[in-house]
């Protein structure tokens, strides 16, 4: 499968230009943005961890390892890139125990940079976002160009795709999980069952966002629509008030689209026909989420960068500092700017 059968078009037309992304770890660095007041004290023990090259899980293994206890007793927030700079915040269960030595985890891939009690474990999706910072190199393009795109991302955000690196090695996620819905059946290993519905579901998504792009209409709420804030996974309809509500245009509001599941669409109208259509397209994989018990989910379409600065360390340079919302992708606004060449060994698929 190809990116345009997994993602979409893109919003703004063809790139500017081309360059590489991740020829260094350094080039691509996650900050997780975490908004919980840590009280000091407590039977979990938070861990700031600054990864090089390392996934988050091979990181939660090896701090498991070096504390002595089960590895269920580790938590994290989400899944970070592997091929990046990332820091993100990590906990460890120890009722009655005292702070371990975890000096033994250390590498030149994981450092420990902070470590704090608190009364509760870090729980799954518990950030607010994700602050990256990318750097592009052997640059392409015309500069004129790319800031008269970058101010347009700016105001108007990105379709809210998910990235490829959700679908697996040329969409292998997906095609596998068509495999066990043709059969109605579920993996029996949890990791990749857990991995191939999600690769369905996100997919499905991609789908009716593809047909918003290409309607135009991925970034304006439309009468029937269900409309969620950036930061808020309740929704609520948009009759003719909604669709013209000021929050609209400054990028706080946006139309959503399905993660499907149980339950129907709540969704009306042109954007009930719309998501239909798709689903009818993908009837075996629908069918099998629903098998599956997951729940019907609403998901922005709309993307807004938030704080977006931009500069060029050199001529063949551009980095972008950014901040986006939780299990967003910032592959996908790279997208909307450049096609990303080849970076040889460094350029293989990541987790995200």
């Amino acid at each position: 499968m190809n990116e345009l059968e997994l993602l979409g078009p893109r919003a703004y037309g063809e790139s500017c230009g081309q360059a590489v992304l991740k020829e260094t770890a350094e080039d691509f660095q996650v900050d997780e943005v975490l908004d919980i007041p840590l009280s000091g004290a407590g039977e979990h023990l938070w861990l700031w961890v600054e990864k090089r090259n390392l996934n988050t899980e091979e990181a939660a293994r090896r701090i498991a390892r070096a504390a002595g206890v089960p590895l269920k007793l580790v938590s994290y927030a989400g899944l970070k890139d592997r091929q990046a700079l990332t820091r993100q915040w990590f906990s460890l269960h120890l009722p009655g125990k005292t702070d371990p030595d975890l000096s033994a985890a250390e590498d030149e891939t994981l450092h420990l940079l902070k470590q704090v009690r608190h009364s509760r474990k870090l729980q799954r999706g518990a950030h607010a976002a994700n602050g990256f910072t990318l750097r592009l190199t052997h640059l392409r393009a015309d500069h004129a160009e790319l800031d008269a795109r970058l101010q347009r991302i700016k105001a108007e955000g990105v379709p809210n795709y998910f990235g490829l690196q959700r679908f697996g090695f040329d969409g292998g996620n997906v095609l596998q999980a068509r495999d066990f819905a043709a059969r109605q059946e579920l993996p029996v290993q949890r990791n990749l069952r857990s991995r191939l519905l999600s690769s369905a579901r996100s997919y499905v998504f991609n789908r009716v966002l593809a047909r918003r792009v290409d309607e135009g209409t991925w970034d304006r709420a439309q009468i029937g629509d269900l409309l969620a804030f950036t930061d808020s996974r309740s929704f609520f309809p948009a009759g003719e008030a909604e669709c013209q509500d000021p929050r609209l245009a400054i990028l706080d509001l946006h139309p959503t689209g399905p993660l499907w599941g149980e339950g129907k669409p709540e969704s009306s109208g042109s954007s009930l026909a719309l998501e239909q259509a798709v689903a009818a397209s993908e009837e075996e994989l629908c069918a099998w989420l629903q098998k599956a018990g997951m729940n019907h989910e609403r998901r922005i379409l709309r993307l807004p960068i938030g704080d977006l600065t931009w500069h060029y360390p050199a001529s063949d340079i551009l980095q972008l500092h950014f901040v986006l919302p939780a299990g967003c992708f910032a592959t996908v606004v790279v997208r909307e700017l450049l096609d990303l060449l080849p970076a040889g060994p460094m350029d293989s698929s990541c987790v995200f």
